[in-house]
């Protein structure tokens, strides 16, 4: 798609642009917003009117689709994509911020659709204008309950109904509320460059304001300025690295000593790798693997802000590493479906399918198949997925045990622990994204 130069951008341009492509191109929005931002000339209120109509127009997409058909003629599905993106980010603005006049939601939205379906979606906003939010109904619960939590916290109905079968509807509902809220920026402290006391104090004097994580030792929490964090030294200096708690807690599995030789098996992008060289230090030797070469280059450029050593990359297929090395200490982060972390990838509410999650498991028992005989007897195997499904979890734990039979679970003594010693964490218990993690060890 090609772009008008950064100097005419306005924030809904962006914004709808940045939409088409999460559509069309099963682009990730987080990655696209931080990109586009860092290449044009916005205000700062204008940078932060952008990041929100693209995550509300997504976070909400199930909802304003239920809307919008109730409004069309015809199927919302018959739309091109920009037309489709610009009702939907039209009507989130009408629906969801009380701060912006219907006139101005509307106007853009038919200047961005365009002039064939400008008429058809300047008549449909001004329908749903005139209607208000009292005016446009939900599914009632009486004759349909799952599709009124559907349709209420916008997520599709088959993940609805899954979630109500594994954790009762009180705690699906309570989920389905936490995925709709905006997460916090977590950053990790570069202990080998400062302490989190220092970086909290170092940041408060840029104007940003944190608070120390709740569960992982070295984390910050910020509550104002994130959109200035790059700008600042702290940044530039490589006293922190952006990384989610959950994602800390991870890697603080990989519990070996200075001197260990490590393999981090799917290592983009490269938070867990990062933050095991920066506590494991320089007398240690990490292999990162993964089969996405651009995805490295960027792991050691990070490492290189960081002042990070110690870590060779290499790009392979973890399930046929062709490694002739043993190692302390493997960590598999596996690819997932991803329905733990929906706060900060609303997108893949609607790209995820049902059989993807079988399909994914058995991505992971592949991996996992390639990389369990590197671990040294006496060695630690880490596996983690930002997922909460049981064939994805526990199930692919089960098989590794069954089809591998010299390791044994290591029971984990941390806060968010469950009854059977794994890792879990979750939006709406701890506020933090849904990861899974089980620390196996090796027979001596």
């Amino acid at each position: 798609m090609s772009h008008p130069p950064a100097a005419h951008r306005d924030a809904r341009t962006l914004a709808h642009e940045i939409l088409v492509q999460v559509e069309t191109e099963d682009a990730f929005a987080d990655v696209l917003v931080t990109h586009r931002l860092a290449n044009v000339d916005l205000e700062v209120r204008d940078r932060a009117l952008a990041t929100e109509l693209v995550f509300g127009s997504l976070v909400w997409q199930g909802r304003l689709d239920h809307h919008l058909r109730a409004l069309l003629r015809d199927p919302l599905e018959r739309l091109d994509p920009p037309v489709r993106a610009a009702l939907r980010m039209g009507l989130f603005q009408l629906l969801m911020l009380d701060r912006v006049p219907a006139y101005a939601a509307v106007d853009a939205s038919v200047r961005l659709a365009g002039r064939r379906a400008g008429g058809l979606v300047n008549a449909v906003l001004r329908r749903a204008a005139r209607a208000g939010r009292g005016g446009l109904s939900l599914p009632s619960p009486k004759g349909d309950p799952i599709e009124r939590l559907a349709v209420e916290w916008s997520h599709p109905r088959w993940l609805v109904e899954r979630w109500i079968t594994e954790f009762g509807r009180d705690e699906a509902a309570q989920l389905l509320q936490a995925n709709d809220r905006a997460p916090q920026v977590a950053l990790r402290t570069n202990t080998r460059r400062t302490t989190r006391d220092q970086l909290q104090a170092e940041l408060a004097g840029a104007g940003i304001s944190t608070r120390p994580g709740t569960f992982a030792p070295n984390a910050l929490v910020v509550t104002e300025g994130a959109g200035m964090l790059r700008a600042t030294g702290a940044y530039r200096d490589g006293h922190f690295a952006y990384q989610g708690e959950a994602s800390q807690l991870v890697a603080t599995l990989v519990d070996v000593g200075t001197g260990a030789a490590l393999l981090d098996a799917c290592a983009a992008p490269g938070g867990k790798t990062l933050a095991l060289a920066e506590r494991l230090g320089s007398g240690s030797h990490i292999v990162a693997l993964d089969r996405n070469r651009a995805s490295l280059e960027r792991l050691s450029g990070e490492a290189r802000r960081l002042g990070l050593d110690g870590v060779r990359s290499i790009v392979a297929d973890a399930g046929h590493p062709s490694l002739k090395a043993t190692f302390d200490a493997v960590l598999v982060d596996a690819p997932c479906s991803g329905l733990g972390t929906l706060r900060r990838h609303p997108e893949l509410k609607w790209r995820r399918q049902p059989e993807d999650i079988p399909r994914l498991a058995a991505v992971q028992r592949h991996v996992l198949s390639g990389v369990a005989p590197l671990v040294r007897a006496g060695g630690i195997l880490v596996y983690a997925v930002c997922t909460r499904t049981h064939e994805e979890t526990t199930g692919v734990v089960a098989w590794l045990l069954a089809t591998h039979d010299r390791f044994v679970v290591e029971p984990l003594d941390l806060v968010c622990v469950d009854a059977d010693g794994f890792l879990r964490t979750a939006p709406h218990t701890h506020a933090l994204d849904g990861f899974f993690a089980a620390r196996l060890r090796a027979r001596r």
